[in-house]
């Protein structure tokens, strides 16, 4: 894995607040970096919520967090069950007056509008949010590389399959059905409900 500048931030939020939610876009690299930090959390619990099976082990929400208190709990796409985050406030406000603190809950998500409006109206006062961009400069080479190195990044762009792919052209199909995916999927969960033909010219 790269060294993401995003790694040691998000280190030092599980050390200071009860949740933090990774913020970001499909496929930037979310779900690589929570397995980063539960390589320093060896009990951490994850659980993709994309998955039936995992939305089956939250149909009773206070049991499974009761069973996994004093462990760091990633919940992957989060944003899938908006029921849950009235549940994480209750949880957090209890464990606090028991004397628990930071580093309870960390929260991933891709619709960053939804996702946001979540956590400010359940969370406020409990959580940090962190924004995973896509690889940047510094992230893959040194000060000292000539401008010429860097034109894959800037051709294939930062998402790490579509930079990391094996060639320019796999690179290029990568990224029109990453673009497809987002304005057909992601859009209209932000609300955006013109149809995708038109939004795909306007992309």
């Amino acid at each position: 894995m790269f060294n993401r500048l995003a790694h040691a931030q998000l280190t030092d939020l599980l050390s200071q607040f009860p949740a933090v939610v990774l913020l970001g876009p499909r496929q930037v690299g979310k779900t690589t970096l929570a397995f980063a930090a539960k390589e320093q959390h060896p009990d951490a619990f994850y659980l993709d919520l994309e998955l039936p099976s995992a939305q089956r082990q939250l149909d009773d929400p206070e049991a499974f967090l009761q069973a996994h208190r004093h462990q760091l709990v990633i919940l992957d796409e989060v944003q899938r069950q908006p029921d849950l985050f009235a549940v994480l406030r209750s949880v957090i406000d209890q464990r606090r007056r028991d004397g628990e603190g930071a580093g309870q809950f960390l929260l991933l998500g891709s619709a960053s509008g939804v996702l946001l409006r979540q956590t400010s109206e359940s969370l406020a006062g409990r959580v940090a949010q962190l924004e995973l961009p896509p690889f940047q400069l510094r992230e893959l080479f040194p000060p000292d590389t000539p401008s010429a190195a860097m034109n894959s990044l800037w051709l294939r762009g930062g998402f790490p399959s579509a930079y990391l792919s094996e060639d320019d052209d796999t690179s290029a199909r990568w990224r029109q059905a990453a673009i497809q995916r987002h304005v057909a999927g992601d859009l209209p969960l932000l609300g955006m409900n013109a149809p995708v033909p038109l939004m795909t010219r306007f992309w």
